[in-house]
């Protein structure tokens, strides 16, 4: 293993993270392509529009959409069909993102094997989510019929099933980067995001959110534009290594009728701060600094 490979122990109560210890951000528009799931998709497009109003030169290069998915899903799409494989093959890719449901999931590191040997400098993204139904139940296919009340939902639990599922996709991307000799592989840790704005919402501190409920269009936890957009500037905030805090409002908010363009506007700021407190917070979003092994 090389001495410059991050070795990190991800525990969000007692990471601390200083200015200093940051990477300088991209500056630089990235190819991106993606495989993923109704949890993770919208985040193709809508990180284009944020990166955009970044004044960035973002390329979309590739998407792989499939309801339901696993990665290994993706990766069965044999390779004439797959426009992910073929880019993928090009080298011609800056940024993969990946969204698992539960782990092990196989396919993650075969994507990464084929990005790498086209792409050295190839940098990964595996999507921590939020969980659906409310609980850690790593079972597949999931229970989509399952009644949940998320108003009444406990955030106490809630963020230890978020910080159990967190656990398992770290240990998972560790073991990759070790395989690889190198950190290619990051975290994009939505989920306690998710669960930062649930806390904030209780709260009274969500502007223009009054119940937990108002994030999703099912029980099962589809997002609705809240959550998108805060899932989107997570991966901004990973792909980009910079703050989205300042941006325009994203396009996705026009469909929260019922808020008042001012509440938007705070709306916006609190996930833009949401997000880059939790990505600067957590050791494998590829943001920190390598540590050198001792």
């Amino acid at each position: 293993m090389k001495a410059t490979l991050l070795l990190a122990v991800f525990c969000l109560t007692s990471f601390i993270c200083r200015a200093d210890d940051l990477l300088p951000p991209i500056t630089t528009g990235q190819r991106v392509a993606t495989c993923g799931h109704s949890f993770h998709v919208f985040t193709y497009k809508q990180v284009d529009e944020i990166a955009k109003f970044a004044g960035l030169d973002h390329q979309l290069v590739g998407l792989s959409s499939i309801g339901g998915s696993t990665v290994q899903k993706h990766w069965d799409i044999p390779e004439e069909k797959s426009a992910v494989k073929q880019v993928l093959k090009t080298g011609m890719v800056d940024v993969l993102t990946l969204s698992p449901i539960w782990l092990p999931d196989n396919a993650i590191e075969l994507f990464v094997k084929l990005g790498i040997e086209h792409n050295p400098a190839l940098r990964i993204t595996v999507q921590e989510y939020w969980m659906p139904s409310d609980e850690y139940n790593p079972v597949y296919p999931l229970d989509t019929k399952k009644k949940v009340d998320h108003n009444v939902t406990d955030i106490a639990k809630l963020r230890d099933a978020t910080m159990r599922y967190a656990k398992d996709i770290e240990d998972y991307v560790l073991g990759i980067n070790q395989r690889l000799g190198k950190q290619s592989v990051f975290i994009v840790p939505v989920g306690m995001a998710a669960v930062t704005l649930r806390d904030k919402i209780i709260k009274g501190e969500a502007p223009g959110l009054k119940t937990q409920a108002e994030l999703f269009r099912d029980y099962w936890g589809h997002a609705l534009a809240p959550l998108q957009i805060l899932s989107s500037y997570c991966h901004f905030a990973v792909i980009y290594r910079r703050s989205p805090v300042g941006l325009r409002v994203p396009n996705a908010f026009k469909a929260l009728k019922d808020m008042s363009d001012e509440d938007k506007v705070k709306l916006n700021k609190l996930l833009q701060e949401i997000a880059w407190d939790t990505v600067t917070h957590h050791p494998l979003t590829g943001l920190m600094k390598p540590v050198a092994a001792k």
